[in-house]
This record gives structure tokens, sequence and C-alpha cells, in this order.
């Protein structure tokens, strides 16, 4: 499996761990029954809650870009240093963004992101 296909494989692991951590949260602090019922009178959700709950929704968009970038690489057989580092710098700047998402560390986290955004435009520019 290529570098970036391993990438994206992690990248998905950590947006199903992103998806949990909020999940874990809710269940422990309401009870199983009351997450697996309707939901529909749930208490206010804690604000460890709300921050990982951003978290995973600003993966869930960042996936959208990231995905078909690296398998659009791999169906027409761009493979380069360009595409492999892009695919890392994006991995590898979203599990650093995840810790500083979830314990807040103001104005570094940014950064985390926009490195992760330039791992994006390193695998686009290699596919134009």
């Amino acid at each position: 499996m290529s570098v970036e296909l391993t990438m994206l494989l992690y990248s998905t692991i950590l947006f199903f761990v992103l998806i949990m951590i909020p999940a874990g949260e809710a269940i422990l602090k309401n009870g199983g029954a009351v997450q697996a019922g309707p939901r529909d009178n749930m208490p206010e959700p804690t604000v460890f809650n709300k921050r990982a709950t951003r978290l995973r929704n600003n993966m869930m968009e960042n996936m959208v870009m990231f995905a078909p970038l690296v398998l659009i690489a791999h169906a027409a057989g761009v493979s380069t240093e360009s595409t492999i580092l892009g695919a890392q710098l994006f991995f590898y700047a979203r599990v650093v963004h995840a810790v500083l998402y979830l314990f807040p560390v103001p104005w570094v986290r940014p950064l985390a992101w926009a490195v992760s955004v330039v791992g994006l435009f390193k695998i686009a520019l290699a596919l134009l």
C-alpha cells in the first residue's frame, strides 16, 4: 500500500477516534440508556463535549478534501515526494491539531490546521 493510502487509513482511524470522544463522554455523563434513546430531551452538553464535537466536525470537513485527493492520486498512478509529504503533513498535523483542540491551546492550534492545509495543497498541486 502506498504511503498516501496509509496516511488516508491512519486519518480515517483518527477520524473514528474523534467521533468516539464526544460520544463516549456523553455516555459517561448521561448514561447509556439516555444516549441509546431518541435523545429528544438531552441535557446541555459539557464544554468539553461541545469542543470535541467541533473538532470532529472540523476533521470531517478536512477529510472531505483529503480523501478524494489521495484517491485521485492513487487512481492516476501519481505518487511523488510531494504527494507523500503532503499526505504525511496532513495526517501528523491533524493529530497535533486534535490534541491542541481538545486541550485548548490558542494561537498554536490554527498553525497545526494550516500545516494540514499545506499538505492538501501539495497533493493537489502534484495532480495538476
